[in-house]
């Protein structure tokens, strides 16, 4: 609790600039331009929004109103001259049909170097659907583009959005401070390829909270240098659930620490809450992450720790995984498992998993206890343990 006290001290003053009473200005991209017709290419008039509003010296708002804005790839560049930009977005802004307009962008929407934003409300609609179509054929495809990407930025909050059928990852925290996301929806086809949810890396103290995500890829994925990470309140269906990882992709790389985990629901997913690492030499590190208050409905693998992951056995050199993993709690776990084995720890044998507790875990498998495998995992279990701790 004291890592959540301290981010709500860090917030508050923070949001307070948002008052309305604190606003000065707004800027209307109808005002300058844009058309709510789904067709017409208003990314000049948002360009045009977020020029005025960063460049006030004065805190300072942009307002989308109802309708169907039609966007190529945008970057709003910071920094500012002020630190309090209100962004309210009452319409849809919806990428181009064709994917490779913005596909081999890496973000139709890129907010870079800003402090002090709010986005508010607002349905982020990708058209990602042929993208996933041509990486489901023979085709050569672009990579795809991020639908909102937050990068090297600090007090920024997302509030109330929607992200529809994202071409590849729907929200990118990337080498940000104090960031905060909140009652965030995310819907997209359960087949869909590479479509995160949310996916954090190289940040710290960022909150998730209240959200509803439904994807064909993780939920939540946690990249390196990840510190101070509060999740709470998710619910997660379809996707491969909560992933810290994939780690060890370089031999040098920044550790994974502080990660709180809680009240969170996963749904028919393929993963609950796992931590994956390439087999492959690393000096990275997964240390203090707690897993709480999980209800697990028949989803495929419950709890997983993979040190030896290899998707498509490519450029897995069959060599033990170097990232030491430690102080990891599952703690009140409890639900169904879609498969006999709920528990699986594949730790590295020449890094053996460490300080491993399990605290009232409770999942079963057709009304029966579920079972557990574990390698190379040390640690304890304590109260009531279904499946039967093989720690």
């Amino acid at each position: 609790m004291s890592i959540l006290r301290g981010f709500l001290l860090l917030f508050f003053p923070f949001m307070f600039l948002y008052s309305s009473s604190a606003i000065a200005f707004s800027n209307n991209v109808v005002s300058l331009g844009a058309k709510p017709d789904g067709k017409s290419d208003s990314t000049k008039a948002f360009e045009t929004a977020w020029a005025n509003a960063c460049g006030s010296t004065r805190p300072t708002s942009i307002y989308v109103p109802p309708g169907r804005y039609y966007l190529r790839s945008v970057t709003f560049n910071g920094p500012c001259k002020n630190n309090a930009i209100f962004i309210r977005i009452d319409g849809t802004l919806v990428a181009p049909s064709d994917y490779r307009v913005i596909g081999n962008s890496a973000a139709w929407i890129l907010f870079r170097g800003v402090d002090g934003v709010t986005i508010s409300g607002g349905v982020f609609d990708g058209k990602g659907s042929g993208l996933w179509a041509c990486k489901n054929s023979t085709k050569t495809c672009p990579s795809g583009a991020t639908t909102i990407e937050i990068s090297h930025s600090k007090n920024v909050v997302l509030s109330a959005l929607t992200s529809l059928n994202s071409q590849m990852f729907h929200i990118v925290v990337n080498g940000c401070q104090n960031i905060k996301i909140k009652g965030l929806k995310v819907l997209a086809l359960g087949n869909s390829p590479n479509t995160d949810g949310i996916h954090v890396q190289l940040s710290s103290d960022v909150i998730i909270l209240n959200s509803k995500i439904g994807t064909g890829d993780d939920c939540i994925s946690i990249g390196p240098g990840t510190s101070n990470l509060w999740i709470e309140n998710i619910v997660c269906g379809p996707g491969h659930g909560i992933s810290i990882g994939s780690l060890a992709k370089d031999l040098e790389e920044a550790g994974v620490q502080n990660v709180t985990v809680k009240k969170t629901l996963f749904s028919r997913t393929q993963n609950g809450v796992r931590i994956k690492a390439w087999g492959r030499p690393s000096n990275g590190f997964v240390k203090n992450i707690l897993f709480q208050h999980i209800v697990m409905d028949n989803v495929q693998n419950p709890i997983v720790i993979d040190q030896n992951y290899c998707p498509n056995h490519k450029g897995c050199p069959g060599q033990a995984s170097g990232v030491k993993i430690s102080d990891v709690t599952y703690q009140d776990i409890h639900g169904t498992s879609a498969t006999q084995i709920a528990v699986k720890f594949d730790c590295s044998p020449t890094n053996p998993c460490s300080g491993i507790k399990m605290e009232d875990v409770n999942l079963s498998y057709k009304d029966q206890i579920a079972g557990a495998t574990c390698s190379h995992a040390g640690g304890t279990a304590t109260g009531r343990v279904e499946p039967g701790s093989c720690l």
